[in-house]
């Protein structure tokens, strides 16, 4: 019963004790009840008059709309400061009139409000914490009948998290028993009740000695080495282990140990992530007109929020798909009250639709982001990721140097280096046309190379995750593959850092450090997850799928490259002119064999075409009977077909 009392209970009792404790505080002040013939009338007066001011004062104060059960320090404070406070006002309000009340006899003495505010805390703050206490109390010993034993690794500020949050919600069927932690201060010590009983080393140990059946790893910050480290201790002990995330997971709406991801992002880079210079931006970015193509996707979509944060003039959120447009302009509208956006559907294979959306918005800066970016679909469709990436990106390039747009970003790929797929090859014929007008209009169009983007939809990252969650196996192509990895603030960071250093031709590449394996990454995964590969999840091999290679590249031989302003970020840049001419008649045929396509299959044109650009791809293509190529192309020796070699650059690179 007692633990369901109500605000309104808590009224009835403290108006209760308003009316009597003003009596024991006269009794204290005389030292016995000798006072009542002489001082009844004014004891009457003096309870009449605090009982209305004290419970104004308290509700005004909020100590009738709070939830009991779970109050804190900050309860305490708030109940510490309503006392006071009519404390305050009942002293000020009798020493004023202590004079005219001596007159009819109703005086009380001076500090009489005073005692009465101290006694008067004594049972509002004791009933109050009282029930919370008692609460505790019971869900502490119902659990320890009932829940499932807990052992929490780390005993900072996340493990205390996770010990109320385990207590806030008795559907987990839980019981925090023990904790465990290398900070020798803590050691013996009790936190939430919970005691500190060894270290991390310690933990196979306590295991048996507390009979766990769960283990929480409530050490968001630690270094990932350390980290593993952890979860290798645990999984020894067979126990089902649980990771909690970081702060900003659990802001982002993981808000129960139930339902906590198993893994965070920044600690399956093996490096620091990677901060920009936000001033910067922010002064480049604010009062401009900016445009966004593929504004709906992974990529598009956060850096329009990171645009906006900019305080920019407009945004134009350009796109194909009307739902994604639809969703991130109304997250925009939500986050970003006075943005002014404008939604528009079109394709950016629509010459004239584009040409239309730049004529009428005028943009400062256009960032290119709608590709198709997927290599095994790209390879089974060539006509869409050449009309979609290469025509699509010459669309918004023709249309920016018309109207004389300022800055142009592509966001093109490190598969455009050296590509041996047909995704690669036009990102790499982007990235040329975009040099190209560079190099004719002098204005900063430039591009920015991505490694693999954690998170990003379709990505490797969240391929494993569902995969996790079915319980296996997870689908590695080959032991040896690796891959550069980026996560998704890095790679918006790095496109508006871009868009400050760029001054016209460069590509610019994230210092991602070393590249990681595939299978590393599947393994740490696992690992993060609580599970154990052979016992829990499989891992199974799948083969290099097409287009795909071993190993990525960052720059060409035919790039100089040198560390920018930014420490973590590369500018490459042609050594030598990009010849235009022979790059529109690539272009230009390639647009006639799509347009051709739905007549005759094209598709061995097409591959004969691209290694005039990419020659590179001929590695994965040995063995196509190419036709012969128009007298147009092949009479001439074109400079931008050499003869590539792969160069890679790491976190130990100099300019």
């Amino acid at each position: 019963m007692f633990l369901k009392l109500r605000n309104r209970h808590f009224f009835f009792l403290d108006t209760l004790v308003l009316l009597f404790v003003p009596a024991v505080a006269l009794t204290i002040r005389r030292d016995g009840l000798d006072w009542w013939p002489m001082m009844r009338s004014a004891l009457i007066f003096y309870t009449l008059i605090s009982i209305p001011i004290k419970l104004i004062i308290f509700y005004k104060m909020g100590l009738y709309r709070r939830f009991w059960r779970y109050a804190g320090v900050n309860d305490l404070t708030r109940i510490t400061v309503a006392v006071g406070l009519s404390t305050i006002v009942l002293t000020a309000l009798f020493f004023s009139i202590h004079s005219s009340l001596s007159y009819y006899n109703l005086a009380v003495y001076r500090l009489m409000p005073l005692i009465d505010g101290l006694l008067t805390f004594i049972p509002i703050g004791g009933f109050r914490f009282g029930l919370r206490g008692l609460y505790h109390w019971y869900r502490q010993r119902r659990g320890a009948i009932n829940g499932r034993r807990v052992l929490i690794v780390g005993a900072g500020e996340a493990g205390a998290m996770v010990v109320r949050e385990i207590r806030a919600n008795p559907r987990l069927n839980m019981e925090p028993v023990v904790f465990v932690d290398d900070d020798q201060a803590k050691l013996n010590h009790y936190i939430q009740g919970v005691p500190v009983s060894g270290a991390i080393k310690d933990i196979p140990t306590l295991v048996d000695q507390y009979q766990i059946q769960r283990i929480i790893v409530a050490v968001p910050s630690a270094p990932l080495g350390r980290h593993m480290e952890i979860m290798t201790i645990c999984q020894q002990t067979g126990i089902i282990t649980h990771n909690l995330p970081g702060v900003y997971e659990i802001l982002a709406g993981y808000k129960t140990v139930k339902n906590v991801p198993r893994f965070e992002i920044n600690r399956l880079l093996r490096r620091e992530p990677i901060e920009i210079d936000q001033t910067a931006v922010r002064d480049r970015l604010m009062g401009a007109s900016v445009l966004v193509t593929g504004a709906g996707g992974s990529i598009g979509s956060e850096l329009c929020r990171q645009v906006a944060r900019c305080i920019p003039r407009e945004i134009i959120l350009l796109g194909h798909g009307e739902n994604s447009i639809f969703e991130i302009d109304v997250d925009l509208r939500l986050s970003f009250p006075n943005l002014v956006t404008h939604p528009v559907i079109v394709d950016v294979r629509d010459c004239q639709g584009i040409d239309q959306v730049v004529q009428k918005y005028r943009p400062d800066i256009i960032f290119h982001a709608a590709a198709h970016k997927h290599v095994p679909f790209m390879e089974a469709h060539v006509e869409e990721a050449i009309t979609n990436n290469i025509l699509g990106t010459r669309n918004v390039l023709q249309a920016a140097q018309k109207y004389n747009v300022e800055r142009f970003v592509l966001i093109s790929t490190d598969k455009a280096v050296n590509p041996t797929s047909i995704m690669g090859a036009t990102k790499r014929l982007a990235e040329l046309l975009v040099i190209a007008a560079a190099q004719q209009s002098g204005h900063a169009y430039m591009a920015v190379r991505f490694g693999n983007v954690l998170g990003s939809r379709g990505s490797v990252l969240r391929v494993f995750e569902q995969q996790i969650a079915a319980g296996g196996p997870l689908t590695v192509t080959h032991p040896s593959m690796s891959r550069y990895f980026m996560t998704i603030p890095e790679a918006v960071q790095l496109v508006l850092q871009a868009a400050i250093l760029g001054r016209g031709g460069e590509a610019f590449v994230l210092d991602m450090g070393q590249p990681v394996r595939i299978l590393d990454l599947a393994t740490d995964l696992v690992k993060l997850s609580g599970l154990e590969i052979g016992r829990d999840i499989k891992i199974t091999y799948t083969g290099v799928r097409p287009g795909e290679k071993l190993e990525e590249e960052l720059f060409l031989t035919e790039e100089d490259y040198r560390r920018t302003k930014h420490p973590k970020i590369f500018a490459a840049t042609q050594k030598d002119l990009i010849e235009t001419k022979a790059l529109e008649q690539v272009v230009t045929e390639l647009t006639h064999l799509c347009a051709r396509l739905k007549e005759q299959n094209n598709t061995q044109q097409m591959l004969t075409l691209l290694p005039q650009v990419c020659y590179y791809i001929d590695r994965y293509h040995p063995k196509i009977k190419r036709p012969a190529l128009p007298n147009s192309l092949s009479a001439q020796k074109s400079p931008l077909s050499p003869s590539y070699q792969a160069q890679s650059v790491t976190s130990t690179a100099g300019a």
